[in-house]
């Protein structure tokens, strides 16, 4: 009788809990819910190991660190922002408190090795400093590349500080080429440390990963863009290469923005305060378009990366092109992205046909047939794994980064992205999309309707857990 009342008690208690947990939407609450009960302990546990983003030292930044060090961002330059793109600069400014800035040049690497070399050019020929941070980083050839870079740098006086995420860059971190930077003089930092595993699980979730791409060299040089510290051959998970990247080097006062935004993750992950970097005179400004830094997290509030898809999404006149490797969007996210067809806007978006992610790849296809029945345009890449996360307006203003178009990116990742207008950069953005259609299998809704049904079970049953798993 009484494990029965403790067994009531259990999913009544955990049900509540689910039920006024905050920021949660309809659809993740019912998953939950429906989880906790057909499997009671396994539910609880699983609940209490990821269902909530607690705050825990190296996840969240705290408030006053925030009020501290937004003062320090760059004037605005609201002169010349086009009507369609200032939506998209507002809600970027909305969530993380950055504005937009003029004065700012750019150019898209041809591809993930020729990012490497321009990198490595770049750090040997910084004067005062080098900032990294990367999710994943390898010990193959352009990761070996980086690590030689930063010695010869360190050695002759460069400062040169490095962030890797914890999880991400496991690997690296226990090989030789981490103590060797360390002995150089690189100063090195983990992101989201695990440490004791049970212990971590009881402070937050381990899952919540800094999933930024960021460079900065001596305050004026910043890269954007998708790809890790890795070859695009990508070591460990080689059956799925080669990675398709794109990332941007950009020159000008966004570079501050993204030092900014080391360096906030920086002091998470050192106590070491090196705003004054951030505080240096600005450079007389020069001719460039506008730009902004948008950096997301779990202290972001809550949405803050849906409503900046969907505002950009919403703001497209004419053309929209998305491409992205994870798609598994929440309610609102699939209906603005059917609601840019159906009032007339060319919609495409660009998956790749094999994802590293079965789970992701089957959710994903769930939403194939509304997506086709609004008139959104569906293009599934066959030349590798395409990892580019890019989104062109009307050929006019592009965003890049590290966010995915799914819930980790949505609820749990740091991320970093960069909204622009320039004509120029995005038609060479749009361009590199085209390349990746031109290598993609177009999908039909007649392709959507041979699936079998035990197919389109699987689908949208794993379509249904994403707000659990």
């Amino acid at each position: 009788m009484w494990l029965i009342i403790a067994h009531f008690l259990i999913i009544t208690g955990l049900s509540i809990r689910v039920l006024l947990r905050p920021n949660r939407d309809p659809a993740s609450r019912v998953a939950w819910i429906l989880f906790i009960m057909a499997l009671p302990y396994v539910g609880a546990l699983t609940y209490l190991m990821l269902g909530e983003v607690r705050p825990n030292k190296g996840q969240a930044h705290p408030q006053p660190l925030k009020d501290a060090l937004t003062p320090i961002s760059s004037p605005p330059s609201d002169t010349g922002i086009a009507p369609i793109s200032s939506a998209g600069f507002s809600i970027g400014k909305s969530i993380s408190g950055f504005n937009p800035v003029g004065g700012n040049t750019g150019h898209l690497l041809d591809d993930s090795n020729a990012t490497i070399d321009a990198l490595v050019a770049n750090i040997d020929a910084a004067l005062e400093h080098v900032h990294l941070l990367f999710y994943i980083w390898l010990a193959d050839t352009n990761g070996c590349k980086v690590v030689a870079a930063l010695v010869r740098a360190a050695q002759r006086g460069v400062t040169c500080r490095v962030i890797v995420d914890d999880l991400g860059s496991r690997n690296f971190i226990r090989s030789e080429h981490w103590q060797t930077m360390n002995k150089a003089g690189v100063q090195l930092a983990r992101a989201q440390p695990i440490g004791n595993i049970l212990v971590r699980i009881l402070k937050g979730r381990i899952d919540v990963r800094n999933h930024r791409k960021i460079v900065v060299i001596d305050n004026r040089i910043t890269y954007c863009g998708s790809q890790n510290c890795a070859d695009p051959e990508f070591a460990i998970k080689a059956k799925y290469a080669p990675w398709v990247d794109a990332v941007i080097r950009f020159e000008g006062p966004i570079a501050r923005q993204n030092q900014l935004l080391f360096l906030t993750d920086w002091l998470i992950c050192t106590n070491e305060d090196c705003r004054e970097l951030a505080q240096q005179p600005m450079p007389l400004p020069k001719p460039g378009f506008i730009a902004q830094v948008i950096g997301t997290g779990p202290e972001n509030h809550y949405s803050a990366t849906p409503e900046l898809f969907a505002t950009l999404m919403f703001s497209a006149q004419q053309e929209l092109v998305i491409t992205t490797p994870y798609y598994v969007p929440d309610d609102f996210m699939q209906s603005a992205l059917c609601s840019s067809a159906r009032r007339g806007v060319s919609t495409t978006i660009i998956l790749p046909a094999r994802n590293d992610s079965w789970f992701v790849g089957a959710a994903s296809r769930s939403h194939y047939s509304e997506l086709l029945d609004a008139g959104v345009r569906i293009y599934e890449y066959t030349g590798g794994l395409l990892h580019a996360k890019t989104l062109t307006v009307d050929d006019k203003t592009t965003l890049i980064g590290s966010a995915n178009m799914d819930r980790r990116s949505f609820e749990l990742n740091f991320e970093n992205n960069i909204l622009f207008q320039d004509e120029a950069l995005s038609q060479a953005i749009r361009e590199r999309q085209a390349s990746y259609i031109r290598q993609s299998k177009p999908i039909e809704q007649t392709d959507v309707d041979a699936w079998s049904a035990l197919y389109r079970l699987r689908n949208n049953i794993l379509a249904i857990l994403s707000p659990v798993l």
